[in-house]
């Protein structure tokens, strides 16, 4: 599965049988900040949504931006997987 930069809508996308999951977010300077994560109802429950937050992590990581969750399913998985603490914005830590 690939995982694309719609820069336009303002979203991590990820096209999957004709149907499309996606992160939005907004951007300011190298922060993004991770709105709203959304995988379409016929495709939930197959870590569908946790695949698309790994592969935005890394993308994020890649091009040395940091990040500000706002999404609860994105906090939830940084919980998870506190390994991508390291990409937290100082905002986001206080």
């Amino acid at each position: 599965m690939e995982l694309v930069n719609n820069i336009e809508r303002g979203a991590f996308e990820m096209p999957v049988n004709d149907q499309l999951a996606f992160i939005s977010y907004r951007s300011s300077g190298n922060v993004v900040t991770l709105m709203h994560t959304e995988v379409p109802q016929e495709l939930e429950g197959q870590g569908l949504a946790s695949a698309m937050i790994e592969k935005t992590l890394q993308y994020l990581e890649e091009n040395n931006r940091r990040i500000i969750p706002r999404c609860s399913f994105v906090i939830a998985y940084l919980k998870r997987h506190p390994e991508w603490n390291r990409l937290l914005d100082s905002e986001a830590a206080a």
